[in-house]
């Protein structure tokens, strides 16, 4: 038993194949290609505007903040009792480490040239467990947790001899082994011999320095304090719910997460991304609209009479549309396809050879919902788009379209 509705559909896929067959085989490749590209597009911006955002919220957890941020209560300069904090985060399941800093801002010295930075006294094997600087040394060593007379400074600071810093603080020729004086907020001066350089590409990082927090608290006269604690945990973006898991534990201290201590400048980057991505996939899927409505309309008029024909013979106008419909289908399908191959081949090669961003290497960051999304939309869009000259020419009156 034959129904129908697949009688009617393998007829039309018989009109597509030959439609496709004796039609220009250069104008098919060339929307086909097209069709690829447009895809490419699709996919490719939001892909490297989220590798963008995934290597900001990677700099931020490796070097600027952790996971979380455990601060002073309001009213207070320094957390106090500060290992007792650290020892009950870290038994916290879930918690990765805990590094506790002491932040000062100073005025750096060297060879009469000067610059105010912030200075950071650590404890250096739980910065190690913490944050990646350690294993960002481009000169010399990282601290070791006797240190008293060292200091590794980032890049920024340390800089170039004879290059401006472009209104960062510089000190504009430090190297490993050269003695700087730091002058504390309370007066006291220090020299510290350089025991290694840093270079995180995170702009505030850079442009400080740490010390042991053993040096800073016989300088500053503190005692089982910090000025905050990062922290680090076991699984990314799950922030959220680990600060509420510390808050359940009874901590009195203000806790962040690292996306609300870094969120205004992040939060108006993504939306100004947003913006473009959203600007830039409606000209795409518009071009995808042009090109498979010209390309149907220009196959229709120059088929009008054999359109007409094919009527006549009791073909139907559904029958006739359909065949259209199924080509622009097949177009937009080998279309996509060599697209998804061309974003792969472009993801791979930028992943082995990362665009130069000011925040690091970016490499693209495709997310299956976006191809979904990607591939869904091209579809609807091209269909609707081949649809109308089809239907147009299809539902002339027979005799119109036989004289042409």
């Amino acid at each position: 038993m034959t129904f129908p509705m697949f009688t009617g559909l393998r007829v039309s896929a018989f009109l597509a194949w030959k439609s496709i067959e004796r039609g220009s085989k250069g104008t098919l490749a060339l929307t086909i290609m097209i069709i690829a590209l447009i895809f490419v597009n699709l996919i490719f911006l939001p892909s490297i505007i989220s590798g963008v955002v995934r290597a900001f919220d990677d700099q931020s957890i490796d070097f600027d903040f952790g996971n979380l941020v455990i601060e002073p209560r309001e009213g207070d300069q320094y957390i106090d009792d500060a290992a007792n904090l650290q020892r009950k985060v870290d038994r916290i399941p879930g918690i990765a480490g805990t590094s506790p800093r002491i932040a000062a801002g100073v005025t750096y010295f060297y060879r009469g040239r000067n610059a105010a930075s912030t200075l950071y006294g650590i404890k250096p094997a739980d910065e190690r467990a913490v944050t990646k600087i350690a294993d960002r040394m481009v000169e010399g060593e990282f601290l070791s947790n006797g240190d008293t007379d060292a200091i590794i400074m980032g890049t920024t600071l340390a800089g170039r001899e004879g290059e401006e810093a472009g209104g960062l603080p510089s000190l504009r020729g430090v190297v490993v082994g050269s003695p700087v004086e730091v002058v504390y907020p309370n007066g006291e001066a220090r020299t510290y011999r350089v025991k290694g350089i840093y270079e995180t590409q995170s702009i505030s990082i850079d442009a400080s320095a740490f010390v042991t927090s053993r040096e800073m608290n016989g300088v500053l006269g503190l005692h089982d304090q910090a000025s905050i604690i990062l922290v680090k945990t076991d699984v990314n973006g799950r922030e959220a719910e680990y600060k509420t898991e510390l808050l359940s534990y009874g901590i009195q201290e203000d806790i962040w997460t690292y996306q609300e201590k870094s969120g205004g400048f992040v939060n108006q980057a993504i939306q100004s991304f947003d913006i473009i991505t959203a600007i830039s996939a409606l000209v795409s899927l518009i071009i995808a609209v042009v090109v498979v409505f010209i390309v149907i309309f220009i196959n229709t008029v120059n088929r009008r009479r054999q359109i007409g024909i094919l009527k006549a013979i009791g073909i139907s106008q559904g029958v006739i549309v359909n065949s259209y419909i199924l080509q622009v289908l097949f177009i937009t399908a080998v279309g996509t396809l060599a697209g998804i191959a061309l974003t792969a081949g472009l993801t791979i090669y930028l992943t082995a050879y990362p665009l130069a961003f000011p925040g690091g290497p970016v490499s693209p960051d495709v997310e299956a919902s976006a191809v979904i999304q990607s591939v869904a939309s091209l579809f609807a869009v091209s269909v609707a788009a081949g649809y109308i000259p089809a239907w147009r020419v299809a539902n002339e009156d027979i005799l119109t379209a036989i004289r042409g």
